[in-house]
């Protein structure tokens, strides 16, 4: 089993007892915090014997001596028949007040401990502290995995809502919770008798009577000796016994005193288990130092916000998540099919293989790439591998190719499929480097590596005919793609643009529908958006979306996008074709790797074309005013200068620092964009060295061009557009 399946179905099934365990817990933490501001802690560096002398002049009837965690001093006495418990200013002895723990710390602590259910729970608290301390370390395994090793662990977190609280917390209290849950363990191996504190007996001894008077306590060497940081507790002989003794119990062990003579009678050295012992109540409870206490009641009161989040992101990924029919466990299949997929659309074409080797009577499982490995029972290894933006991996498969060069060539056939664009030069560059890969490690293949180009079922037949031929058996497949979940979005506003070459275009702008908050609890509906990221219009009679960037967020109130005219384009035709009033389908697609960190520092936008409508999105909630300087490229300033009116008002309410513009079908209009950073390289490099963050939009052309301007540019400095990407402040979107 994963580390994955393991963190998921510990934390779903044992996460309830956890959670009670820590609200529990913080609860508990109040109660050193309320101890150390009721009484004084006594301090450290004065004698026993002299703590002893100042109680016996205000309680002359004292029978015991007590310091508690928290260093305050309670005394132990009988007024009549009447036992009471006070509390005792160190420094003078005087009576502060009656000390008594009350009714419901005890009651929580009892379920805390025990679940209320005796030494059954016992046991079931003892098990759920073993669950959160293998929930901890399987936290650490997925924490290191996702950030990239211990020395990106305290780099920026991505994902939604849920995936950074539960991240970013985790990485903060880890620690804690691994410690609260060792130290759990030791103290209920002591509660339920499986380790024994001090095996040894006390020893029977008693105080020679001379007929002489007992000795004051603050004559007692041992007692002059003892500092009262070290004391657990002090019993005084009883008035009535004259072979009763002084006992002592501190950190050190325990020891009896003749109470005429003042001699040591016996003495025991703290055993090793119960020094351990003891530590682990300091570190488990907090009760010798109230800060810990804080933190630990912190500590305890983020296991629900962790479990929280984590079902959240359980119940998102199970939704998300492609739905295999069929699957054969891994173990038992003799063919494997292993998917990555940024959209989810190559799920659906594993998933006709997998029919059609069914049908074939194979046994087939299929699986996520991150997962790559073969069994005893395996036969044929299939790879579906989409290629994201400039070449990349699909998020989720992001280490995948790391993870299968470690591992060992087998003789089983590895055959993979490539899924892309042609559009883009990184044509299916992941899928390539994955064959690569594996063919340097030794795997064999059946096929060489094959590229679809935009999903293509035409293609994926004809693939599957050349397996079929390969495997010398029949296998035909008929792929017939799954319609993502769409909502209809609603035409509401448009503003259209001529274009200098004929082609049309236009800002839209759609309603968002209406959502009740059971609708939203249940995530049903637009998922929440930010601008930056992505919508995918679904076109009529089509199965393959189009994806848009957002000129809007969610706290705009609707969803906005900016369209061009693209020759035979069945999408922007579609769009541009809508009346006030119609609908589209679509969803929304996140796409972290855009936003912008939310940061004072200076940000560089660089958009052309129909590619600032982020930026635009970006600008306009730029609510905390930080500096943003924008570079935009167009043609011609009458045509297509999209959110010209906006862009101006951004500026006049200080949402927009500067604006460059480059017009490159006009006189004088600047050329491209690019050529209008040449001409600012002072001050872009300014921007540079000051930590700007630098976002570009557009045709993949002009932002080849950017990147070359900006490597012009910063040269100087010693910085380049990779090296900015390797910090995170460096990111395209282009189309």
């Amino acid at each position: 089993m994963s580390w994955k399946a393991i963190h998921r179905w510990l934390g779903l099934t044992i996460g309830t007892l956890a959670v009670v365990l820590g609200i529990t817990g913080a609860i508990l933490a109040i109660d050193p915090v309320q101890q150390a501001w009721q009484a004084p802690a006594a301090p450290g560096n004065f004698p026993v014997a002299t703590l002893v002398e100042r109680v016996a002049r205000s309680v002359p009837n004292a029978e015991e001596i007590r310091r508690l965690p928290s260093g305050a001093i309670v005394v132990f006495s009988f007024a009549g028949d009447q036992p009471q418990a006070s509390y005792v200013d160190p420094a003078d002895g005087h009576v502060l007040g009656a000390w008594q723990a009350s009714a419901l710390p005890r009651w929580v602590k009892n379920l805390h401990r025990s679940l209320l259910l005796g030494d059954a729970g016992r046991w079931g608290a003892a098990g759920t502290a073993l669950t959160v301390g293998l929930l901890c370390v399987s936290a650490l395994v997925l924490l290191l995995r996702r950030m990239g090793g211990w020395r990106r662990l305290a780099a920026r977190v991505r994902g939604s809502l849920a995936q950074r609280i539960h991240v970013v917390t985790g990485r903060v209290v880890l620690a804690i919770l691994c410690i609260t849950s060792l130290t759990a363990l030791t103290m209920s191996a002591s509660t339920l008798g499986l380790v024994t504190l001090d095996p040894r007996t006390e020893p029977e001894v008693f105080s020679v009577v001379t007929g002489k008077p007992d000795m004051p306590g603050a004559q007692l060497t041992t007692l002059q000796n003892l500092q009262v940081q070290d004391l657990r507790k002090l019993s005084l002989p009883g008035a009535t016994d004259p072979e009763d003794t002084w006992k002592v119990v501190a950190a050190q062990g325990q020891g009896w005193i003749d109470r005429t003579s003042g001699q040591m009678l016996a003495w025991q050295d703290a055993p090793l288990a119960q020094r351990i012992y003891d530590w682990a109540v300091v570190l488990h409870t907090g009760e010798a130092a109230w800060p810990w206490a804080v933190v630990l009641g912190l500590a305890g009161a983020s296991v629900l916000l962790f479990w929280l989040s984590g079902v959240v992101i359980w119940w998102r990924a199970r939704r998300q998540a492609p739905h295999i029919i069929g699957n054969t466990p891994m173990a038992q299949a003799d063919v494997l099919i292993f998917v990555a997929s940024e959209g989810g659309s190559t799920w659906g074409f594993a998933q006709t293989l997998q029919d059609a080797f069914v049908q074939g009577g194979h046994r087939v499982h299929t699986s996520a790439l991150e997962n790559f490995r073969t069994t005893a029972a395996t036969r044929q290894v299939f790879v579906l591998a989409a290629t994201y933006g400039e070449g990349q991996a699909p998020a989720h498969a992001s280490h995948a190719l790391e993870h299968i060069a470690k591992l060992n060539a087998s003789a089983v056939p590895v055959t993979v499929l490539g899924f892309g664009d042609r559009q883009f030069p990184a044509f299916c560059a992941f899928a390539k480097a994955l064959d690569q890969t594996l063919r340097a490690q030794g795997w064999p293949t059946l096929l060489p590596v094959e590229c679809i180009h935009q999903q293509s079922g035409q293609q994926f037949a004809r693939w599957g005919d050349a397996l079929a031929q390969a495997l010398g058996e029949p296998l035909v497949l008929e792929h017939v793609p799954r319609l993502p979940a769409t909502v209809a979005l609603t035409l509401v506003a448009r503003q259209d643009y001529s274009g200098v070459t004929g082609q049309a275009s236009a800002i839209m702008r759609f309603a968002w529908p209406a959502q009740g908050l059971d609708a939203r609890l249940r995530g049903h509906g637009l998922a929440r958006f930010a601008a930056g990221d992505l919508v995918g219009v679904v076109p009529p009679g089509s199965a393959v979306p189009r994806y848009y960037s957002l000129a809007s967020g969610w706290e705009d109130g609707f969803v906005e996008i900016c369209v061009r005219q693209m020759s035979g384009g069945l999408c922007s035709t579609h769009l541009l074709g809508l009346q006030m009033g119609d609908s589209i389908s679509a969803f929304i697609r996140s796409n972290p790797g855009f936003a912008l960190p939310r940061s004072r520092r200076p940000v560089l936008l660089i958009g052309a074309g129909t590619g600032v409508a982020p930026l635009a999105g970006f600008i306009r909630r730029n609510d905390r005013r930080s500096p943003m300087h924008l570079y935009f490229g167009g043609r011609d300033p009458a045509r297509d200068f999209y959110f010209g009116p906006d862009i101006q008002r951004w500026l006049a309410e200080g949402r927009l620092a500067t604006l460059q513009t480059a017009f490159s079908r006009v006189p004088d209009g600047g050329g491209y964009v690019q050529d209008a950073l040449r001409r600012d390289a002072e001050r872009v490099r300014d921007l540079v060295a000051q930590g700007a963050i630098v976002r570009v939009c557009g045709s993949r052309a002009m932002a080849q061009g950017v990147a070359e301007a900006l490597d012009s540019v910063l040269a100087p400095l010693d910085w380049s557009v990779s090296a900015l990407k390797a910090k995170e402040r460096y990111a395209e979107d282009v189309f």
